[in-house]
């Protein structure tokens, strides 16, 4: 087994690429567990004027003093780290799916930090996933990763209650990042000195998510009103929800994002049509929905600045009655 000396001499890689990931990286550079080179996607084009900008992993990791390698294939990570011969790989929120002979390559493996308690929400989209169902609990999971998506065995796992939170992707994705910090770190020494045994996921249960795609922000007033505010909250930073929106003399629709919202169950309005927009007695801006209405206090037409809704009413009187789409 490895003595204390020989752990901090171990040869670590750190791979990551979003907000979630930071985090995690920080607490490692912080521990015995320094990570001797970090790799991240490449620089991106980034919102409405595409400028390309590097993930957050790697600005996280300049300021660290760690160099960072951004390999645009499977093929160019697997020859760097061919080269670095790593004793462990570290992992969370990556992108690019490690081949076998990455997986096989470091003594102590591949461990993966996912905002889940698998095997629920394996894939590329649990926490939206958690806030969509309206969870009641969520977690982390460490697992040794193997060839299937989300599928190794499992090292530890952490909870956390969401009962009455009305947490967004963003705020959720930052408190479980840094529960999972702390998890990773207070197991790799037993790990390391093998005093921990994977235990094989339950396929059974196991359940997976897709990729968000832009037009899942689309709202569908049919739904419960209760249903679409999580909806809000899941795609909070991206793709955002939204709805169609008539302008007088526009010839097409405008989208119009609803960016803050909240649900009131009240049966007064039962008899409007679903997407109904209407002024309740208090001057709150309303949509029916397919079971009780919306309380919209912020939006956002495509194209104009956030703002709260009597602002926006002030220069969009003609939004009241419309049936939005």
């Amino acid at each position: 087994m490895p003595t204390k000396e020989e752990k901090v001499n171990l040869k670590i890689v750190f791979l990551g690429t979003p907000q979630f990931a930071v985090p995690i990286l920080e607490k490692l550079a912080e521990s015995d567990f320094r990570p001797q080179i970090v790799f991240a996607a490449p620089d991106r084009p980034v919102g409405r004027n595409h400028v390309v900008s590097p993930p957050p992993v790697k600005t996280a990791a300049e300021k660290l003093g760690l160099p960072v390698f951004q390999p645009e294939t499977t093929q160019e990570l697997l020859l760097k780290l061919q080269e670095i011969k790593p004793d462990l790989v570290l992992t969370a929120a990556y992108g690019l799916i490690l081949s076998k002979e990455i997986l096989a390559m470091p003594k102590f493996g591949c461990l993966n930090v996912h905002p889940s308690l698998l095997p629920k929400y394996r894939g590329a989209a649990p926490i939206h996933n958690t806030i969509l169902n309206g969870d009641e609990k969520t977690g982390v999971t460490i697992f040794k990763m193997d060839q299937g998506i989300d599928t190794g065995p499992i090292l530890a796992a952490s909870e956390r209650p969401l009962a009455n939170r009305k947490y967004t992707t963003a705020k959720l994705a930052e408190e479980l990042a840094k529960l999972g910090a702390d998890l990773l770190i207070n197991i790799l020494p037993d790990w390391i000195n093998g005093k921990i045994k994977p235990e094989p996921q339950d396929d059974a249960r196991a359940s997976y998510t897709k990729p968000i795609k832009k037009e899942d922000g689309l709202i569908d007033w049919n739904k419960p009103a209760v249903e679409i505010e999580r909806q809000l909250r899941a795609y909070d930073k991206w793709p955002a929800c939204y709805t169609l929106l008539d302008i007088p003399g526009q010839r097409q629709h405008q989208r119009l994002k609803i960016l803050e919202a909240f649900p009131f169950r009240g049966q007064e309005f039962e008899d409007r049509k679903p997407g109904e927009v209407f002024l309740d007695n208090d001057r709150n801006l309303r949509v029916q929905t397919g079971q009780g209405s919306l309380i919209i206090t912020k939006l956002q037409l495509e194209g104009g600045k956030p703002m709260l809704s009597p602002a926006f009413l002030q220069g969009h009187k003609e939004i009241i009655g419309q049936i939005l789409s």
